[in-house]
């Protein structure tokens, strides 16, 4: 069985369970139920106990759970950026877990592990209208809600100078990482791939950063990356390798969007990348906040608002990031809190 066939086959049976089996059950998920507590001790007289519960009280923590992506990607680093600023400026802690990003963390939602986190604008719209892709056909998420949308998340395809390919149209035959299995940069490679017509080629799945290592041993000869740029993994690649920059232009991009709706225009600026000093055309989809019905309104509130009451705290993606443009692209129904935030 190919690599494709089998990754087929993965979607097709997952259905509902399959989605919440991608999340791993990992996280202190609970809806912003759980609490740490403080402990101290103490004499058994009532005035010390009295105390002791005071101070507990007043010492408690609710624990969040917000599921990022890989660590060589935008996402991870920037969840960390949020949880600075959210434990900063709120009773929350927040733990960031890294995960295989969008359609994993959907099933992380889904189940409730985790209550926040970073996906993409179509995997979102998949989930919650059941369609698609085959993991999400007439499997409805109905407890998914947005947040916020973030940044253009574009999609680099990444070769090394010397392998040859320089179009889309050579990836035809090539080993290619499409990305962590069952994520949204799986998902948008299969796409694009499909869109353009090819459909002989040799499928690797891994993160970012494993991708990188594949591409500088020679294991791959290409790899999708979906990303605000730059992405750290491809920075760290270029800083050792001559690489480049596969284009999505022309009739390709035509296809591709004609394709998925959900593709929008983008443009890699030149020298984003050491050694790539041209500007590449491409396409992009979009990053966004997502949680989940059972996390209360006045926790996706506080979250929402400690974090767009103090953007300026960001090093990340500061040039797209605004509560102006936060609604931009948002392609499921907003969580209460969240309403309650921007249409203060």
């Amino acid at each position: 069985m190919s690599s494709i066939e089998t990754r087929r086959k993965f979607l097709k049976v997952t259905g509902v369970a399959g989605v919440a089996a991608l999340a791993g059950c990992s996280g202190n998920g609970g809806s912003g139920s759980d609490t740490e507590e403080s402990e101290s001790g103490g004499s058994d007289s009532s005035e010390d106990m009295s105390s002791e519960s005071e101070s507990d009280s007043s010492e408690t923590t609710t624990r969040l759970s917000w599921h990022a992506g890989g660590t060589g990607g935008t996402y991870y680093p920037l969840s960390n950026e949020v949880k600075t600023i959210v434990e900063s400026n709120t009773d929350f802690s927040l733990n960031v877990q890294s995960t295989g990003a969008s359609v994993e963390n959907v099933g992380s939602l889904s189940d409730g592990s985790a209550d926040f986190a970073l996906i993409q604008n179509d995997i979102a719209y998949f989930a919650k209208n059941g369609t698609g892709i085959e993991t999400f056909e007439g499997n409805t998420i109905d407890t998914l809600q947005g947040v916020a949308t973030l940044y253009p998340e574009t999609i680099t395809i990444v070769t090394l100078a010397d392998s040859g390919i320089e179009s889309l149209s050579d990836l035809s035959g090539a080993t290619i990482n499409t990305g962590d299995l069952g994520s949204g940069t799986q998902v948008n490679a299969l796409q694009i791939l499909d869109a353009v017509g090819i459909s002989e080629f040799t499928e690797q799945n891994a993160g970012f950063s494993q991708a990188a290592e594949q591409l500088a041993n020679g294991d791959i000869d290409a790899s999708f990356v979906v990303g605000g740029w730059p992405v750290g993994a491809i920075e760290d690649l270029a800083n050792t390798n001559d690489v480049q920059i596969i284009p999505i232009e022309g009739d390709s991009r035509t296809a591709v969007k004609d394709a998925a709706s959900w593709f929008a225009d983008d443009t890699i600026p030149a020298d984003t990348y050491t050694g790539v000093g041209s500007a590449v055309e491409t396409v992009a989809v979009q990053a966004m906040i997502a949680t989940q019905s059972g996390v209360p309104t006045e926790t996706v509130e506080a979250v929402t608002a400690a974090l767009f009451d103090n953007l300026g705290e960001l090093t990340i993606k500061t040039d797209f990031i605004s509560a102006e443009s936060a609604q931009d692209g948002m392609s499921i129904e907003l969580h209460e809190g969240a309403e309650a935030y921007f249409n203060s």
